[in-house]
């Protein structure tokens, strides 16, 4: 019996699933041949594809495509329903043809050889190590605060535009690569979302758009954080996927920027992940570290907290929960909460790199 081509495309996506799943237990195969080999060539003909554009291409792509979905499931909203079975048919048709496209494009990152290999890092759990890294953090934030503002009691303000703060981000990686050659960055191609408005309200800072590999950053955050989220969405860029690793890339390459600006967005940033893994072992600690940080690093922490409450709405939980799902169905088993996680990179490394 003869199979049509639409049918076998759906049924391809079982055989898909099992060898992925396959393959993220052989990270190594992963490293050597896509992170490290094919990988690179697909990224970077993509940035050279779209990365001169001043505006997103994907998001375009991605409004179009669901412009196009609703449009049809209303035309055909009858015939849908008289042959259920035909449409979930062509359903797993484009489910197939999308997750092999993911997964060949960008995805597969998922399975790569951890970051913490490359660094040579084994990620540091002890408390006291978590404690005495947050209270020399604190004085490195402090300082730096200080020496910008010349006031100890006003919070940063970035001078900087978004565009200015992307050619720094580049320029950081150019930095950064002295240390670490394999997080070499080239053909940048950095943009501000343009569904902005709606990631906010969904609670996110940026994100990676996999099949045209453009970095997108949230342009309604305050500056304060953008250049750290942009450092962070390069680092998917350049082929780490997990969010724990590219919260640790973003800290490196902004923290290691020459802009003592970026440095202190670095810095606030780690810090801001240390007090919460604090707070939550051991409040009191917590309550003398508060009283250690000046009141204008404090103003920018609630800066942010201003922004994101701000945009507060029922549905955010849900796009939280269905992210954490995505994570988890993709390697990264702590689901959401894999962004904290950069806490153990940060104390590790600075065993050896002291601030």
């Amino acid at each position: 019996m003869k199979i049509s081509f639409k049918n076998a495309l759906a049924i391809s996506l079982v055989p898909q699933i099992i060898i992925v799943k396959w393959l993220a237990t052989r990270s190594d195969l992963v490293e050597q041949y896509y992170s490290t080999g094919l990988y690179p060539v697909i990224s970077k003909f993509f940035r050279f594809l779209f990365g001169w554009i001043p505006f997103s291409v994907g998001d375009i792509i991605y409004f179009i495509l669901i412009l196009l979905a609703i449009t049809y499931l209303f035309k055909n909203r009858k015939y849908i329903w008289r042959n259920k079975l035909k449409f979930l048919q062509n359903v797993a048709m484009v489910l197939s043809v999308a997750y092999f496209t993911f997964h060949v494009i960008w995805g597969m990152n998922y399975y790569r050889e951890p970051l913490a290999k490359k660094l040579e890092l084994v990620p540091n759990r002890e408390y006291q190590d978590l404690l005495e890294f947050t209270e020399r953090l604190i004085k490195k934030t402090n300082q730096t605060q200080i020496a910008i503002t010349q006031d100890s009691s006003l919070a940063v303000k970035i001078p900087y535009s978004q565009k200015e703060i992307f050619h720094k981000t580049v320029e950081g990686y150019d930095d950064l690569k002295k240390i670490h050659p394999f997080l070499a960055y080239e053909i940048p191609s950095i943009k501000k979302s343009l569904f902005s408005t709606g990631l906010t309200y969904m609670g996110y800072a940026g994100y990676l758009n996999p099949f045209t590999n453009e970095a997108q950053v949230n342009d309604l955050l305050p500056n304060f954080r953008f250049p750290f989220v942009a450092g962070h969405e390069v680092g998917h860029q350049i082929g780490y996927s997990a969010e724990n690793e590219t919260n640790f890339i973003g800290y490196l390459v902004t923290s290691n920027n020459k802009d003592p600006y970026f440095k202190y967005a670095a810095y606030a940033y780690g810090l801001g992940y240390c007090l919460n893994d604090i707070r939550r072992t051991n409040t009191e600690d917590f309550d003398k570290l508060m009283l250690q940080l000046n009141s204008g690093v404090k103003n920018n922490f609630q800066e942010m907290s201003i922004f994101w409450n701000s945009y507060e709405n029922p549905m955010e939980p849900v796009f939280k929960s269905i992210f954490d799902t995505f994570l988890k169905a993709n390697n990264q088993k702590e689901g959401i909460k894999s962004y904290s996680a950069v806490v153990l990179f940060l104390v590790a490394y600075h065993k050896d790199h002291p601030l």
